[in-house]
């Protein structure tokens, strides 16, 4: 079992810089995959992934559910108001707020899905997505580097010259550290609140082929002063293992 300690807090950021035009994101195909997550985070509420009915479900099928994970996070420590989860089969360990529900799956381009939420704000999670990726990205740096990865990640989430305005998206910063990337912005759908969002963003190999891990944790901004600290702590403690 892991040793339990403090979540460290979220790593000290910088102001993006404008990224080189001549330095495009090397996997089209992994950038798309990070868009259509960050667009698809609404789905924890519209479809009930996080719902506890559906999770029962998920728990029974899902081939990836792995119960050693389950039990471990059931069963560890607690450091003030976090507790500590690992997952011995796809090798991470994230501290999440005491307290929160755990759910996990699978689809078919996602190898796995492990989700953490409040049972009192649907719009509140912090979920981690794991899959593959080719051979040719060893490391972040086969992406570029975080600046521009971050930028041409949040402009293709940007709908807002669209007329009438789509979707508007603000990257707020951008860091390296730990062997991750760490992205912040938010969204905002015409008509809805502003959601918050903090992401981190590992590769790591689990011996047959390259995996890339997406930590993303989001809360509606005008409920920052509850969750922010939260959310924050939790996407910065994740680690490889």
């Amino acid at each position: 079992m892991a040793s339990v300690s403090s979540p460290l807090p979220y790593p000290t950021t910088k102001s993006p810089k404008s990224p080189n035009p001549n330095t495009p994101i090397r996997c089209k195909s992994c950038l798309h995959q990070f868009q259509s997550h960050a667009k698809s985070l609404d789905l924890v509420s519209r479809l009930g992934f996080l719902r506890r009915n559906a999770l029962l479900g998920m728990f029974l099928s899902a081939p990836s559910f792995s119960l050693l994970a389950l039990e471990s996070f059931a069963a560890t420590d607690l450091f003030g108001s976090f507790r500590a989860y690992e997952d011995e089969t796809n090798k991470f360990r994230i501290f999440v707020p005491e307290g929160w529900s755990v759910g996990t799956g699978e689809t078919s381009s996602i190898k796995s899905v492990t989700a953490f939420y409040p049972e009192e704000a649907s719009n509140t999670n912090v979920s981690i997505t794991i899959a593959g990726v080719g051979p040719d990205f060893t490391t972040l740096g086969s992406f570029g580097k975080v600046d521009a990865f971050a930028q041409t990640l949040v402009n293709g989430l940007d709908r807002s010259w669209q007329r009438p305005p789509g979707t508007l998206a603000k990257l707020i910063n951008a860091t390296a550290e730990n062997g991750l990337y760490y992205i912040e912005y938010t969204l905002q759908k015409p008509g809805d609140r502003c959601k918050h969002i903090f992401s981190a963003i590992g590769m790591a190999s689990n011996g047959w082929y390259n995996r890339l891990y997406t930590v993303t944790g989001q809360f509606i901004d005008d409920e920052e002063e509850k969750y922010k600290s939260l959310i924050e702590k939790s996407v910065s403690s994740f680690r490889l293992i």
